[in-house]
């Protein structure tokens, strides 16, 4: 098993993760769209962004995005964002998510990172109780605001 950048070929197989639970068939539709692609062309160009996947002999069961962010605050830290992490379905449970979060944030110490930070649904219960478990702390409140697409 390895953790690797995904590659375009990759694409379709993310977006069958993405929307590979009920929140996130509300979200996505699974199908690569033009967005999608430049989506993923834009974070296959810039260093700071990296989509990362977990491949099992050539078989892709999982991702995530990890996007190195700089910041004035904290006396200039750097911080990473971890988000669109998905682990198929018929794979949870054996320590895989696990294992990935100790490669995202051992590649954001190597980073230079001062901190990892994400967001979960409020609805996502389970995965609130993961990331509490693997040491992220809930001390902030997050708020969004949408935007239309254009």
């Amino acid at each position: 098993m390895i953790f690797r950048d995904a590659t375009r070929d990759d694409l379709p197989t993310v977006l069958a993760l993405l929307a590979d639970d009920p929140l996130g068939a509300r979200r996505e539709t699974g199908t690569v769209d033009a967005r999608h692609e430049k989506a993923f062309a834009d974070i296959d160009a810039d260093p700071r962004n990296r989509l990362i996947v977990v491949d099992d002999d050539g078989e892709v069961i999982g991702c995530a995005q990890l996007t190195f962010i700089p910041g004035i605050s904290r006396q200039g830290a750097e911080r990473a964002l971890i988000e669109a992490v998905r682990i198929r379905s018929d794979r949870r449970g054996g320590g895989l998510g696990r294992r990935l979060f100790t490669w995202l944030i051992e590649t954001s110490r190597e980073h230079g990172c001062a901190l990892v930070q994400l967001t979960t649904d409020k609805s996502r219960t389970d995965a609130q109780r993961f990331y509490t478990d693997l040491g992220f702390v809930a001390s902030h409140e997050g708020m969004k605001l949408s935007l239309s697409r254009p």
